[in-house]
């Protein structure tokens, strides 16, 4: 353990860019975050300026550095962990974007899922990729802008369009064009990826049209990829640690054998196990992913992901103006026995797993005359709840593990109604760790192992300290009535921007 060093962790999320500079022992140092703009220019449509987040990512940089009062020399490296699927293009030339990141969330590609699915390739892309076809994954979103932005194509024939994740574009704007690079558990999202082979895989090019000088380089997880310009601090930095935010938090939250499993309840909510070197395959809804590769290891994981469960809380605040805070809505919950029979479903740009219904729409019901708004600060709390309690299920009936305990993080596991409520329904130990920074913890120690900051994950098992824990207060079969609830209201939203 190098004492003394620091970790600058870019954290590039869904709604802010942030960085988080930790010390050898995993304390936070400094801390910078900046909002950017969401774009919806269509209903389903969402989209992010990529310019944008690089301006606020460097902003969030240099915030940490000088709250942190410390100089780029004691910087031992960068890290980068993202928003996975959200998807750029720029001209290598210029390195300009040539539109708007598509972002993860964005539903406008269900057309080329069902083309896909019309051409009977489901079984292929889940096997040899890991996924589902949903226009959540990358690979759709590539073929959108090749179809749509007039000068993809022109770029493509001269060799000089790149496509990447979020990463991808970071890394390849703060080297200034020198890496174009990403790592397993990134390339594992795009839908273009053979998860065994460790390679782009040829047949899912060819259907997409995509040219393979347009993707990146993929890499392990763990490893210098590249120098931060001199521009940036005065002084080139190595970047050393790759991670989509979710492989990145289940490695910030030390699930390194395998049956730990995390839950991280941000923009949505993403429920992962540790799988070991073998991939496994569920048919519940589930995706197969890369966690991480370090060395000539590579460590998979179960993923259940569900689109919307902070962004409810944020619609509470931000479109419906009925709080204040998050923690307003926490205290309000609070003060009711029940949501007085209401119930509602966030999906808001359709449910993903285990239903995978990409024309599932938001619903409230049973609401009546003393419907209060504490009811509905519940009912939303609930939600987050209950669509966790099916990813779940289906990740211990997909693995045949059962789970003992569920360690928590992301903004929403700050909810103590929340979290006790989720322990209630899952009958088992919710575990809240000290530091709730695990997605930038997570890649943070991908680069401190690169560049010795740390030497082992022994090491880093040293580093997770519970905050809390909360256990089941209610005996098992109570929450059965509440269940029934919430699975009729979830089959009312679904195929709902679908039906006439």
């Amino acid at each position: 353990m190098k004492i003394g060093k620091y970790i600058l962790s870019l954290d590039q999320g869904t709604t802010s860019s942030r960085a988080v500079l930790f010390d050898a022992l995993g304390g936070v140092a400094g801390m910078g975050q900046r909002e950017f703009t969401q774009i919806y220019p269509k209903p389903g449509y969402v989209e992010h300026d990529a310019v944008e987040i690089l301006q606020t990512q460097l902003y969030a940089m240099r915030q940490a550095v000088h709250e942190a009062d410390i100089t780029a020399e004691d910087i031992a490296a960068i890290s980068i962990t993202n928003q996975r699927e959200t998807t750029v293009a720029w001209d290598a030339e210029t390195g300009i974007p040539i539109c708007n990141a598509i972002v993860w969330q964005c539903r406008r590609t269900a057309p080329e899922c069902e083309w896909l699915k019309a051409q009977g390739l489901e079984e292929y892309i889940h096997r040899t990729t890991g996924l589902i076809i949903d226009p959540y994954f990358s690979g759709t979103k590539m073929k959108w802008i090749l179809d749509n932005v007039p000068r993809a194509k022109a770029l493509a024939r001269q060799g000089r369009l790149r496509f990447g994740t979020i990463d991808t574009w970071l890394i390849f704007s703060l080297t200034e064009g020198r890496s174009f690079v990403t790592d397993v558990s990134n390339a594992s999202r795009t839908m273009l990826f053979d998860i065994r082979k460790l390679d782009w895989d040829e047949k899912m090019l060819e259907v997409f049209g995509i040219p393979r000088d347009a993707l990146p380089q993929v890499v392990p997880s763990s490893g210098v990829v590249g120098m931060c310009a001199e521009s940036v601090f005065g002084r080139e930095i190595p970047i050393a640690g790759i991670a989509g935010d979710q492989h990145a938090a289940l490695f910030g939250q030390c699930c390194f054998a395998r049956g730990m499993a995390k839950n991280t309840y941000g923009t949505g909510c993403f429920v992962l196990m540790n799988t070991g070197e073998t991939p496994v395959f569920s048919d519940q809804g589930l995706i197969t992913t890369i966690g991480w590769k370090i060395g000539d290891k590579v460590t998979y994981a179960l993923e259940g992901s569900a689109f919307n469960a902070g962004s409810a809380i944020k619609w509470l605040r931000d479109e419906l103006g009925l709080i204040e805070s998050p923690q307003e809505a926490d205290r309000l919950a609070e003060t009711v026995p029940n949501a007085g029979g209401a119930v509602f479903v966030p999906a808001f740009t359709g449910l993903g797993a285990p239903y995978w219904d990409m024309y599932a729409r938001g619903a409230l019901l049973g609401v009546t005359r003393g419907t209060s708004k504490a009811h509905l600060c519940r009912a939303v709390l609930e939600s987050i709840a209950y669509e966790s309690l099916d990813l779940f299920r289906a990740m211990e009936a997909g693995s045949g593990v059962q789970i003992s305990e569920l360690r928590v993080d992301g903004g929403a596991s700050r909810s103590r109604f929340l979290m006790q409520y989720q322990a209630d329904i899952l009958h088992c130990a919710v575990r809240q760790p000290v530091c709730l920074e695990t997605t930038a913890l997570g890649s943070a120690m991908l680069a401190g192992l690169a560049v010795g900051v740390w030497d082992s994950l022994e090491e880093l098992s040293t580093i997770w300290k519970l905050g809390h824990a909360y256990a089941p207060q209610i005996e098992p079969g109570e929450e059965k009535p509440a269940l029934r609830r919430w699975h009729r209201a979830v089959e009312r939203s679904r195929n709902w921007a679908n039906a006439e």
